[in-house]
C-alpha cells in the first residue's frame, strides 16, 4: 500500500516521505480500517517535529484522525492507532474507539468532526461550563481547531467573538457565524473585546494559540470569567500570572481531550452523540479549506504547522471522492 513515513524528525514538507510499504497487521484489540480521508492536524507536525507528547518509534506515519472503512464496510471515525497513522490507504485503530461516522456528513467533513468537536465540547461544556447568553471569544477562530469552537458556542447560545489574523480570515469568521470579529492584524485585541461588551470582557476564551494571545485573553476575561487552554499553535507556552487570576477571580483551565479516552471513556462516545445529532440538525458542519490529493499530504502537514490556512485540510487516499 502507498503511505506516508517519517524516518527522522524535522519539518513535515522536508522529513515526510511517500513509500510503497506493507499494510499493517492488527494487534490485539486492534482493527485494520480503509481509509476513506484523514484530517490534517496541527499534532500531525508535532509528531513530524519530535515535540508531541507521544514520540512513536520511528519510522512512523502520521495522521490522527480519520475516516475510515471496517472489514465489514462499516464507514466510522476514529484516531488512528500510531505508528501506523492515517497518511496512508490503511491504518490500525483501537476497536473500542470506533464511532460511528455521520450520514449528514460526508468523508471529508466526518473526519474532521472528531478531536477538534470533541476538544470543543469538552472544553466549552464540561471544563468552562458555557451558559445560553455568556460570551465567548475564541482565538484563531477561522482554524480547524477554532472553527469548531465558534460552532459548538452558537450551537449553546453564546455571543460568540472570533479573533483571527487579516481580512480574509476574518470573512470566513463572519461567515461561521461570529457575531463580532477581531482582527489582530489591525486592530487592538483588548480594547475590541472591551467595547464588544460594555467593559465586562468575556465570560469563557477558548485558547488554542497560547503566547500572546494567552496575554491578551488574561485583559479581557470577565469576573469569574474561564480561559481554557487546549493547545500553544504559537510555538510559546504562556506563564500565567497567577496573582492576576487571584485579584480578577478568573480561572484558568487546561484541556487535555485524550486523556478522556483514559478516565472516562464512556463520556466520548455520549458527546459523539450529540455531535452526530448536532450535524444531522445543521448547527455544526466541519469547515473544510481544503480536500487534498494523497500526494499532497506533506505539504499540506507543512501549512498547518506554519499556520497559513484556513479550516480543515483533509487528505484524500488514491481513488477517493473528492
Amino acid at each position: 500500500m502507498q503511505a506516508w513515513r517519517v524516518y527522522e524528525n524535522g519539518e513535515p514538507g522536508a522529513v515526510m516521505r511517500r513509500e510503497e510499504v506493507t499494510p499493517p497487521t492488527p494487534g490485539e484489540g486492534q482493527v485494520l480500517l480503509k481509509v476513506r480521508a484523514a484530517n490534517v492536524n496541527f499534532p500531525d507536525a508535532l509528531l513530524c517535529r519530535g515535540h508531541y507528547q507521544v514520540r512513536p518509534p520511528l519510522p512512523f506515519t502520521p495522521g490522527v484522525e480519520v475516516c475510515a472503512e471496517t472489514e465489514g464496510g462499516r464507514r466510522v471515525i476514529t484516531t488512528a492507532a500510531l505508528p501506523h497513522g492515517g497518511f496512508a490507504e490503511y491504518t490500525l485503530a483501537d476497536a473500542a474507539g470506533l464511532l460511528p461516522a455521520p450520514e449528514s456528513l460526508d468523508d471529508a467533513e466526518a473526519a474532521a468532526l472528531h478531536i477538534g468537536y470533541q476538544t470543543g465540547w469538552f472544553g466549552l461544556h464540561r471544563r468552562a461550563a458555557l451558559q445560553e447568553g455568556e460570551t465567548l471569544l475564541v482565538h484563531a477562530a477561522a482554524g480547524g481547531v477554532g472553527s469548531a469552537a465558534v460552532q459548538l458556542g452558537k450551537a449553546a447560545g453564546a455571543t460568540v467573538i472570533g479573533v483571527v489574523g487579516g481580512p480574509e480570515k476574518a470573512a470566513v469568521a463572519r461567515a461561521l457565524g461570529c457575531d463580532v470579529v477581531v482582527d489582530r492584524r489591525s486592530e487592538d485585541v483588548v480594547a475590541a473585546v472591551k467595547a464588544a461588551t460594555g467593559g465586562r470582557g468575556a465570560d469563557v476564551i477558548y485558547d488554542p494559540v497560547g503566547g500572546e494571545a494567552y496575554q491578551q485573553s488574561a485583559k479581557c476575561v470577565a469576573f469569574e470569567g474561564r480561559i481554557v487552554v487546549v493547545g500553544f499553535a504559537s510555538g510559546t507556552v504562556p506563564a500565567p500570572a497567577l496573582n492576576h487570576a487571584l485579584v480578577k477571580n478568573y480561572s484558568v483551565l487546561g484541556l487535555h481531550w485524550g486523556l478522556y479516552a483514559a478516565k472516562d471513556p464512556a463520556s466520548i462516545g455520549r458527546c459523539h452523540e450529540t455531535l452526530t445529532d448536532y450535524a444531522a440538525k445543521g448547527l455544526i458542519k466541519p469547515l473544510i479549506g481544503e480536500r487534498v490529493p494523497f500526494a499532497g499530504a506533506a505539504d499540506a502537514v507543512q501549512r498547518v504547522a506554519d499556520g497559513t490556512t484556513t479550516g480543515r485540510l483533509v487528505v484524500l487516499p488514491e481513488g477517493a471522492r473528492a
